[in-house]
């Protein structure tokens, strides 16, 4: 299982995308505010995922 960065992109729970904030041992904090509909899904601004469950997306190079 490959573990996402500060700034990766990743996906997750159907189809919901976000970028890396602050990795954690077991999880990732996501700010949600990267999908161009955020604003229309009524979401909060940040979510917790954990590693099993999400995708990268694009890769951080930091």
């Amino acid at each position: 299982m490959k573990i996402a960065k500060v700034g990766s992109i990743i996906e997750f729970r159907d189809g919901l995308t976000g970028v890396v904030e602050k990795v954690n041992e077991n999880s990732v904090i996501v700010d949600l505010t990267y999908m161009e509909n955020f604003k229309d899904l009524d979401l909060d601004r940040r979510t917790v995922v954990n590693h099993k469950n999400y995708k990268i997306i694009k890769d951080s190079f930091s």
